[in-house]
């Protein structure tokens, strides 16, 4: 009888002791890279139509603050529904089934959801065209989430603009601290990924574009050799410069997003020997991998910020003790500038480049047809377009005189010439080094529509972009908690050795930190600032 009344009280006990167990934790979207949710999509732990709600659960608790994202794709959750379907069937999934990525909205995408460069101009610029690299990303099972934020025009039509503004998407602003800039031109793009906002995002870039705001959004950015991924139905700055990145909280993660963009393009010349060189950026990626490697620490292109330059001389420890050998340099080859070449190369096919797109558009859809007609929009539409900033560069390309115009094929010789051959190849065989590192710029600056963009440092990559050569930038610390990058730039082509030398930096270093989303960056009283960093991390 005793015996009898034991068992009960135990079996009571046992069935009051799981009834008190806490719920399992609800599934997180947070930082979680592209191997984790393929791994949980895999377990049935959650699913691709979840995982669109989550990120879009997301968006609409965090855009508001960031206006990170343009438009959301309103055909995601049922793309998400027929991932699901065929990952329960069991039929063939590419390596990125099911995952939410976002797209700069210069790229141009099969759903009903505009490509507006951030102008008015395209607002109604619904092409149901998919660029071939986000056909690639669908062909890979990703679902198009929806497009990001941009500085407007990708950043081309002022020089005295404020990064991260569009007329469509208004201020993006930095997850980090809100009142600081995003750098640009793929600022939502940037923004978006360092939040969770999806699983990774696709940017553009001409010159600094991919790897300025990931840099400055503390997450990784590649910007490819030029050619590697193709620029068709993609809203065009520069033929000779322009090309798309993928940006993403992990170096493995931008590598899978390049490998499945890459690829040649009939419509693309510039992708001619995209195949013939190679995009296998997965294999290479391990821990080892900078054993033995020379590195070529480009000095002339730090020194701009004693606190980012203690976060780099602190990145170059770690690869020494990674087994790199450090060689300085202290001067690029040339003094002639770089800078005034490349601009006229971009004014000048901006002009053509861009009106070759527009007329490739639907008339009834967009009715600026022409360089010539958008500054004419923007005139018009100036309360809107023009608050913040003119067009004076729209204004000098409208003047430049065709891809003919000797003075611009000189200067396209030239600046290539300068920034490659003799700049970044020769440094490279100079020197014995197989790498370039510096500080990739400075921390993000206080959003200012008085004083515009108040760039910290120069840049590294402007040779690489002039060049058409690859850069990866890769988290290297933080300054007073705002991220810094380290870039990496080699010569054309070696993108997979460029991210197989920043995931080997990356998995010695763990220098990523996530986003706190405070109200405003470092401030007088550190005391308080710290304080609040501190609270905000609980």
């Amino acid at each position: 009888m005793k015996r009898t009344v034991l068992v009960s009280l135990c079996l009571t006990l046992m069935a009051a002791a799981g009834g008190s167990r806490a719920a399992p934790a609800p599934y997180t979207v947070v930082e979680k890279s592209l191997d984790q949710l393929q791994t949980d999509l895999a377990s049935g732990r959650t699913t691709s139509v979840q995982l669109v709600k989550l990120y879009e659960q997301r968006i609409a608790r965090l855009n508001p603050k960031l206006h990170a994202v343009i438009a959301l794709n309103p055909n995601a959750t049922a793309q998400a529904a027929a991932s699901d379907a065929a990952r329960k069937a069991g039929r063939p999934l590419g390596p990125l089934a099911g995952l939410p990525i976002l797209v700069k909205d210069n790229i141009e995408t099969a759903d009903p959801v505009a490509t507006t460069a951030g102008s008015l101009a395209l607002a109604n610029n619904i092409t149901r065209r998919d660029a071939p690299l986000v056909a690639r990303l669908r062909a890979a099972g990703a679902i198009i989430l929806g497009k990001t934020n941009l500085s407007e025009w990708a950043n081309i039509r002022s020089s005295h603009s404020v990064s991260g503004w569009s007329a469509t998407g208004g201020q993006t602003r930095n997850p980090y601290a809100l009142d600081r800039n995003t750098c640009g031109s793929s600022s939502g793009s940037g923004a978006a990924a360092a939040a969770s906002l999806a699983a990774a995002a696709v940017g553009t870039e001409t010159d600094g574009s991919v790897t300025c705001p990931a840099s400055i959004n503390g997450i990784v950015g590649l910007k490819p050799t030029v050619g590697l991924i193709p620029r068709t139905y993609v809203v065009p700055i520069s033929h000779s410069q322009d090309t798309a990145g993928p940006m993403a909280r992990t170096v493995r993660d931008a590598a899978l997003l390049a490998q499945v963009m890459a690829g040649a393009d009939p419509k693309d010349a510039a992708t001619a020997h995209a195949d013939l060189a190679g995009h296998d950026f997965l294999s290479g990626l391990k821990p080892g991998v900078l054993n033995g490697v020379r590195v070529g620490v480009l000095r002339f292109a730090a020194g701009f910020h004693p606190e980012t330059d203690a976060v780099f001389d602190k990145a170059l420890k770690t690869l020494e003790a990674a087994g790199a050998t450090l060689v300085e340099i202290k001067k690029f080859p040339t003094d002639k500038d770089v800078g005034s070449l490349e601009q006229a190369v971009l004014m000048t096919e901006l002009k053509a480049d861009l009106n070759a797109y527009l007329a490739s558009t639907k008339p009834d859809q967009v009715p600026s047809r022409t360089l010539a007609d958008l500054i004419a929009f923007d005139k018009t539409h100036a309360d809107k377009e023009m608050s913040l900033f003119g067009q004076e560069e729209f204004e000098i390309a409208e003047a430049t005189k065709g891809l003919t115009d000797p003075a611009y094929l000189a200067a396209k010789a030239d600046a290539h010439r300068l920034a490659g051959p003799e700049g970044i190849d020769k440094l490279l065989t100079d020197n014995k080094v197989q790498v370039l590192v510096a500080p990739t710029l400075g921390p993000a600056w206080l959003i200012d529509p008085v004083l515009k963009d108040q760039f910290v440092g120069g840049g590294a990559g402007g040779p690489a972009a002039v060049a058409g050569y690859p850069h990866l930038t890769v988290p290297m610390g933080q300054v007073d908690g705002l991220p810094v990058g380290l870039s990496f730039i080699g010569p054309a082509w070696t993108d997979a050795k460029l991210l197989a030398y920043g995931y080997a930096f990356e998995q010695a270093a763990h220098a990523r930190k996530p986003p706190k989303y405070l109200p405003t960056g470092p401030v007088e009283d550190k005391a308080a600032w710290n304080a609040a960093r501190a609270a905000a991390a609980k």
